[in-house]
């Protein structure tokens, strides 16, 4: 078979076709991709959170994620371990892990779209954060967007109130606060960028999440069968390919019109919800994920414009000749 028709070929030909799309096309490739891998992950979780618990589900997500990057790791130990703000990254790596035990509680108790609309608060968590703890100001525009925003996790939990408290419970405010704590870890992260490569950030994230995941793990350990095991470890290996997606579209993309992609998620777990778990949203939990999800975006659509404004007066700044 001649190399250009073969499999060769065809590979050749695809990534012929990428290169030849626009950034925020290739980089919304990267983010349904992210979504896809998200989705299957999510799934996981549910189909295997009547055996194994949601600690011990982090331990395997968390360790198949440092097996990923032992090779690299190995190839410059110092160099990956290099910090000097080690008390950060601690508590980073421990808001992580206990975010990441109260998201996989969530997903196994809740409806998956309704436990995916509610993670995306986390945007909305970063905005008093970025106040009190990065020292940026807050304008109308921030503050209104979050307020309509948490509006909107109301809405999705009326029903629950309605009742009596009938349908809000330990999911639900699991899951608001993993997207409180995974707030944190992102407003973390921007501190420590400033002086620390990303690459180092994801190292110990991966090191020192499985340190923490194994205390609460043994608590509840189950020796997994050789099928589950392969899942758990799949499992892990999507949460990683999750991240890896998100940055590199978020990379090559514009963050303005890459973070519209994202909530394809929404989509695409109702669908795996409907099909799979015969999972049917309410009419709340849908009213209230595009509450959430406006305010979210126009969130990001402010913070790009004032990135950009910020850039372009410091562009100015230096363009100016001396006095």
């Amino acid at each position: 078979m001649p190399e250009e028709l073969g499999p060769i070929g065809a590979a050749h030909r695809a990534r012929a076709a990428y290169r030849g799309l626009t950034p925020n096309l290739r980089g919304a490739l990267w983010m349904l991709g992210s979504a896809v891998c998200f989705t299957a992950m999510t799934s996981m979780i549910k189909l295997l959170g009547s055996n194994y618990d949601a600690a011990l589900q982090t331990f395997y997500r968390s360790a198949a994620g440092l097996v990923i990057l032992l090779p690299m790791i190995l190839k410059d130990v110092k160099g990956a371990f290099r910090t000097t703000r080690l008390g950060i990254l601690l508590f980073r790596s421990a808001a992580g892990t206990i975010g990441m035990i109260l998201s996989f509680y969530a997903f196994q108790k809740l409806p998956l779209a309704e436990a995916n609309a509610l993670s995306f608060t986390r945007t909305l968590w970063l905005v008093p954060l970025a106040f009190f703890v990065l020292r940026e100001s807050l304008g109308v525009w921030r503050i209104g967007a979050a307020l309509v925003g948490f509006a909107g996790v109301c809405v999705m939990l009326a029903p629950g109130f309605a009742n009596g408290g009938h349908g809000f419970g330990l999911a639900q405010l699991a899951a608001l606060g993993s997207a409180g704590l995974f707030a944190m870890t992102i407003t973390g992260m921007k501190v420590m960028t400033r002086d620390h490569s990303p690459f180092t950030l994801l190292v110990y994230a991966a090191v020192l999440g499985v340190a923490f995941a194994i205390p609460p793990a043994l608590f509840v350990w189950a020796w997994p069968t050789w099928p589950d095991f392969m899942l758990l470890c799949l499992m892990g290996v999507l949460g990683m390919a999750t991240q890896a997606c998100y940055i590199k579209g978020m990379q090559i993309g514009d963050a303005a019109a890459m973070a519209p992609i994202d909530y394809t998620r929404l989509v695409f777990t109702a669908f795996v919800g409907f099909v799979v778990f015969a999972e049917v949203p309410t009419w709340t939990t849908l009213l209230g994920a595009a509450i959430v999800v406006a305010s979210t975006l126009v969130i990001t659509w402010r913070e790009q414009r004032a990135g950009k404004l910020e850039r372009e007066m410091k562009e100015r700044e230096l363009d100016q000749p001396a006095n």
